[in-house]
């Protein structure tokens, strides 16, 4: 199973980031400032979540610098996790954010106070410019990196709250209503924990080394055992050591009695693997029909009965 992503040089993106940073915080200072003169929470809601999704830039800017340094004796496997661990801080801090507003919003219903409606659709039609700008910075380099699709999608959330707050601005403005703002606020964090909730699966995915959710488990195993000279797997864990790196280590139970014809098994598996799949790191145990472990578990490490053998491993 090949996997298509797109490639945009380090550097380039690099620059994106940084420059969807500065227009975050300037674009968060005006928005409270603003927000308290004008005297909108949603305004203020919305200025949050931007300082949220500033936040958000810089821990992916890091973990993007921390993921390119190449593997050493502490990190083996590399240091590409970061940024699975950036993309659920991320995701963590837009369900904070969207239950704090929630609260807020609740609280402004009971009594809704004035608002300044041309200061609210004012500085939303700003918001909504600069939240536009870092989705469109960022929406091409989302599509092969979780850690960055984070990003996106709390620029895009940004960017629909901006025309939210930048509608109630407008109904202030005409009707004078007032629970308007604080109303759009809780739509604004209903979204917010929606987004959030329905993407934070996936990095909790990879970080508790689940196999990945678009390759079926079975296939693969179906396939190693097509493979001739196989006679059985188990004991077979598939996992992400990073985003687009799947690995898979198991045992693998030759047909044959004896170790004649490992090397030309091994070497099968792996091309298999890596052609139907895209598995380019696998491990492999092997183990002949004499000495094969009884009644192990197809997925997992838990052991059947005790081998009969040493088990030679490649």
């Amino acid at each position: 199973m090949a996997h298509d992503h797109a490639h945009i040089d380090p550097e380039s993106g690099d620059r994106r980031v940084s420059l969807a940073i500065w227009a975050n915080a300037l674009l968060t200072v005006a928005q409270i400032v603003g927000g308290v003169f004008a005297g909108s929470l949603a305004l203020i809601a919305d200025a949050l979540h931007n300082f949220s999704d500033m936040a958000s830039l810089v821990i992916a800017f890091v973990a993007r610098k921390i993921a390119r340094r190449p593997a050493d004796a502490r990190m083996t496997f590399g240091y590409g996790r970061i940024e699975i661990i950036a993309a659920l801080i991320n995701y963590t801090t837009l369900i904070l954010v969207g239950i704090y507003l929630i609260y807020e919003g609740g609280m402004r219903m009971i009594d809704p106070p004035a608002v300044a409606g041309w200061t609210v659709v004012i500085l939303g039609g700003v918001a909504l410019v600069v939240d536009t700008l870092t989705a469109l910075l960022t929406y091409s380099m989302q599509k092969g990196s979780v850690n960055i699709r984070a990003l996106f999608l709390h620029n895009l959330s940004d960017a629909l709250a901006s025309v939210a707050v930048i509608i109630g601005g407008t109904l202030i403005i005409l009707y004078d209503l007032r629970w308007v703002d604080p109303a759009i606020t809780i739509g604004i964090a209903v979204y917010i924990l929606y987004l959030a909730l329905t993407e934070i699966g996936g990095p909790i995915r990879m970080l508790m080394l689940g196999s990945p959710p678009d390759m079926d488990a079975g296939a693969v195993v179906k396939a190693m055992t097509s493979v001739e000279g196989v006679g059985d797997v188990h004991h077979v864990h598939l996992w992400q050591m990073q985003e687009h790196e799947v690995a898979l280590d198991c045992h693998v139970v030759l047909v044959s009695r004896d170790w004649a014809d490992l090397e030309t098994v091994k070497r099968a598996l792996k091309t298999k693997l890596e052609d139907d799949f895209g598995i380019t790191h696998s491990s492999l145990e092997f183990e002949t029909s004499d000495n094969a472990h009884d009644g192990a578990a197809l997925f997992g490490h838990k052991d059947g009965a005790k081998n009969a053998g040493e088990e030679p491993g490649a």
